[in-house]
């Protein structure tokens, strides 16, 4: 061979035995190697605790079974459609003011809830509504509550901050302020022809805010009333979870 090539060999050589002597008097710590190896293991999504090759069975997917359309789902379409309105007109509303929060769909434990922020209803410490988009978009919830199964029900929960309703509100405190806007909320949904059987209010006051109170964008948060709808039987709750949310994010 060359003598280039045997020179290179005998350098591969040593530093081969270079690392092998520093390999040979280092310290393993099986702990943090166990760490190591378990951290890739998670990352990676395949090995379970880093010592296993094996692909966990708990980890396959069952798939999301494609059901067809139903009529609640295109009530629930509607409704998303109405919200998307509501935003619009809330958000150029608010340009001016620097932004507050809009209106919501939310999934939850029995069905679905629509969340409206109490500026967008109210003046402060009032539980008069006032505004007329507000007035119109409760007129096209109505509508569509009257559409859905009779079995569906409505909470209207009135939400406030820790701040107190104000001196020149006619409500001496938080729990008055909260009752009042939910049931001015229902008496309207009445009004626009919803049956008193289906509809149930209540005031949580400041007890169950979604934000912190300490900041002023977190108090408008917590300022706020919320449409909670449901199936009054257990398996009307499943089918109001599963077909109205599910479906209409499917469309």
């Amino acid at each position: 061979m060359p003598d280039w090539l045997a020179a290179f060999g005998d350098l591969m050589s040593l530093l081969l035995c270079f690392f092998v002597l520093l390999l040979s008097m280092s310290s393993m710590d099986a702990k943090k190697v166990s760490e190591a190896i378990g951290s890739l293991s998670g990352a990676m999504s395949v090995l379970e605790g880093g010592i296993k090759t094996e692909i966990s069975k708990r980890r396959i997917q069952e798939s999301t079974p494609i059901e067809s359309a139903d009529e609640t789902s295109d009530q629930v379409n509607r409704i998303s459609a109405a919200l998307k309105e509501m935003k619009e007109m809330s958000e150029m509303d608010s340009k001016g003011s620097g932004g507050g929060p809009s209106v919501s769909l939310e999934e939850a434990q029995d069905g679905f809830v629509i969340e409206l922020p109490a500026s967008l209803l109210f003046k402060q410490g009032s539980a008069v509504i006032q505004n007329e988009d507000s007035l119109l978009f409760l007129k096209r919830i109505a509508l569509i509550i009257g559409e859905l199964p009779n079995e569906t029900t409505v909470s209207v929960c009135g939400h406030t901050d820790d701040q107190g309703p104000g001196a020149k509100s006619p409500y001496k405190d938080n729990w008055e302020l909260s009752s009042a806007r939910a049931i001015s909320v229902l008496q309207e949904l009445l009004l626009d022809g919803v049956d008193p059987k289906r509809m149930s209010a209540s005031g949580y006051g400041e007890f169950s805010p979604k934000a912190t109170n300490a900041t002023e964008r977190g108090r408008e948060q917590n300022r706020r009333v919320e449409l909670r709808f449901y199936g009054a039987k257990a398996s009307d709750k499943s089918n109001v979870q599963q077909s109205v949310l599910d479906k209409a994010a499917a469309k």
